[in-house]
């Protein structure tokens, strides 16, 4: 009763807020967003006040208990409840447990794929009270070992399929005494244990609370990678405070309990395991689980399963409206578009050929302690400024200096506040209701990510790494990202981490590696300025098989440049804005130019494979 007071009376006081701006276009938007958001306040403080401690997975369990045989997840042929996943669960919890000798507080690294498997084994380790490392099934050997290790997981996990991957590693995983199982029900490799056999033979029975009687909404629940602004990737702390905060974003999009929702993003990422899974928990509906994205089954699967939110990056969208046009690309039943990173040509011809689909983009770093979210659906920004969410969350734009990379200072060393319509750095205020939690193992890019001094003497701000520029009316809009960090295919490459792997050929001296715009894709294509050893050639065919090797293939780069010198700063910094901005055009530039074709070989860059590629006849 006192909490519904309570409500009621904040709603008054958001109304009251509200009205002397009822002849703007969007002010039902506006009360709408603030009835959200007094709710999830509300929510959230509940939680945080519940004792013993509600956690996510007391979310789950009570699900179970509301509509234990509604479909919860749909992946390929086979479908399972919600009271058979929590079943499903507590059977890999007891294996675990046996067999491994989980206790509460231990982390345990998950390498593996999209698939149901996943999900069981967040779920059971949340049930031991352990933490969850999610690795990118993508990393292979030295990033696979660096990410294992910045957590100091105790075990590591893999789908079967990821075996010659764990292989690589293994001497070294043996050689610090961790143990590895894999899901398959039998294997022969020695120092590989199979788990599946252990799980189908465990009981089904629920596990005592007991076991994570110590977890609190502060406590870490999980590790997700983010390749930040430098160096290989880092594990950014995600508490269960943050886990219930990202779940709330699909209550803000209006996602209701009898919604389906599509998942083809990877569940290592905060985008599918954040506001995806956890998302659709709190929610309580049902989740269509694919391997991975495909744009020629995209929308046959959405008519299959009777999907009605689907769940985006940028590419995703522009891969769908590069398939050949159909008659029935408007026949679904899809009313709900969530993600970030959907650019505005893409967005208007998206809704155009597939239909009045309503679009909420969103804005947030995995690390970070401030987002946006674009509630109104103006086509191109990722999000809209509300005076609730400036109440709640300090935050600014400040002007920053792209060639020094360093903040604009005024005459008393404080931070300049760019005025609205001009682009500024972003960074948010760190204070207990917009914490950061940094970055596991790792104090060095823990302290970078924050700026001190911002506008008084001893405030504390987030760096975002990120430019944005917010117009009068309060839409925030993307310009582009800042320092060592450059995002393409819905990733974020580390340029550092890609010259350290090119430094590893014989005949490469120096390597700078950076982001450069192509015309038609979101996002920066990687290249490389590459300074080679003396009387040594470029051998195209050995950089191709070594990048191949070591490198996802969104990281590895599609251009090279040949430089007599790596060109730095006075302060010895590779200069990566200007290089960016000269682009990868023949015409334009002096220097060896060649373009990893196909994904098969480096061939010399010509002005023909250029237009073709600006032209949009070659996509990337």
């Amino acid at each position: 009763m006192i909490t519904y007071i309570l409500y009621t009376a904040l709603a008054g006081l958001a109304l009251l807020v509200l009205l002397p701006r009822l002849k703007t276009r969007y002010f039902f938007q506006d009360l709408s967003f603030a009835i959200s958001s007094l709710k999830i306040a509300i929510s959230l403080n509940t939680i945080k006040k519940r004792k013993p401690f509600y956690s996510m997975l007391d979310g789950f369990l009570d699900k179970v208990a509301k509509h234990p045989h509604k479909k919860f997840i749909i992946f390929e042929e086979s479908s399972y409840t919600y009271s058979q996943a929590d079943k499903e669960s507590n059977k890999v919890a007891r294996a675990l447990s046996t067999h491994a000798g989980l206790k509460e507080g231990d982390t345990v690294a998950l390498f593996l794929g999209n698939e149901p498997h996943f999900v069981w084994l967040w779920l059971a380790l949340t049930k031991l009270g352990c933490i969850s490392s999610l690795l990118n099934c993508n990393i292979r050997s030295k990033s696979l070992m660096h990410c294992f290790s910045c957590c100091d997981a105790k075990l590591l996990v893999a789908g079967a399929d990821l075996k010659q991957a764990v292989e690589e590693v293994l001497p070294t995983l043996t050689e610090q005494g961790v143990r590895v199982f894999i899901l398959s029900e039998h294997c022969e490799v020695e120092g590989i244990e199979s788990l599946s056999d252990k799980v189908q033979q465990a009981s089904d029975q629920p596990l005592s609370p007991q076991l994570r009687a110590n977890v609190n909404i502060k406590s870490p629940a999980l590790y997700i990678y983010t390749s930040g602004t430098t160096g290989l990737p880092k594990a950014a702390v995600i508490n269960h405070e943050r886990l219930w905060m990202s779940s709330f974003l699909q209550s803000i999009a209006a996602v209701r309990s009898d919604d389906v929702l599509f998942m083809c993003l990877p569940l290592y990422h905060t985008s599918g395991f954040l506001m995806g899974l956890c998302g659709a928990i709190e929610r309580g509906i049902t989740v269509v689980l694919k391997r991975k994205f495909s744009a020629s089954n995209f929308w046959n699967d959405c008519r299959k399963y009777n999907v009605t939110v689907i769940q985006y990056i940028g590419e995703i969208m522009r891969y769908l409206c590069n398939t050949p046009k159909r008659d029935n690309d408007k026949d679904h039943k899809v009313r709900l578009a969530l993600g970030n990173g959907l650019r505005s040509d893409t967005w208007e011809d998206f809704l155009q050929r597939f239909g009045d689909i309503c679009i909420c983009e969103c804005y947030g770093a995995t690390e970070g302690n401030v987002g946006f979210v674009n509630y109104c659906g103006k086509v191109g920004a990722i999000g809209k400024e509300h005076f609730l969410h400036k109440m709640g969350y300090k935050y600014a734009l400040i002007k920053y200096d792209t060639e020094k990379e360093e903040p604009v200072k005024n005459s008393k060393g404080f931070c300049i506040e760019v005025p609205k319509g001009e682009t500024g750095l972003f960074v948010g205020k760190i204070e207990e209701r917009a914490p950061f939690s940094g970055y596991a193992k790792n104090h060095q890019q823990t302290e970078k990510k924050k700026l001190r001094d911002v506008f008084v003497k001893g405030d504390l701000y987030f760096n975002s790494g990120d430019l944005l520029k917010i117009d009068k009316e309060g839409f925030v809009f993307f310009q582009d990202r800042i320092g060592d960090t450059f995002r393409w295919k819905g990733e974020n490459v580390a340029t550092t981490e890609v010259a350290d792997h090119l430094l590893m050929l014989d005949f490469v001296e120096e390597a700078n590696v950076y982001g450069v715009k192509v015309p038609g894709h979101e996002g920066r294509v990687g290249m490389a300025a590459v300074k080679l050893k003396e009387n040594m050639d470029f051998d195209t065919k050995a950089v191709y098989q070594h990048v191949k090797n070591y490198l996802p293939s969104y990281a590895r780069p599609r251009f090279v440049r040949l430089q007599d010198a790596v060109v730095v700063t006075g302060t010895f910094k590779q200069i990566k804005v200007k290089l960016g901005q000269e682009g990868f055009d023949p015409d334009a530039i002096s220097d060896p130019l060649f373009y990893l074709e196909d994904n098969n070989n480096y061939v010399p860059m010509t002005q023909q494979i250029f237009n073709s590629i600006t032209d949009g006849k070659i996509r990337l």
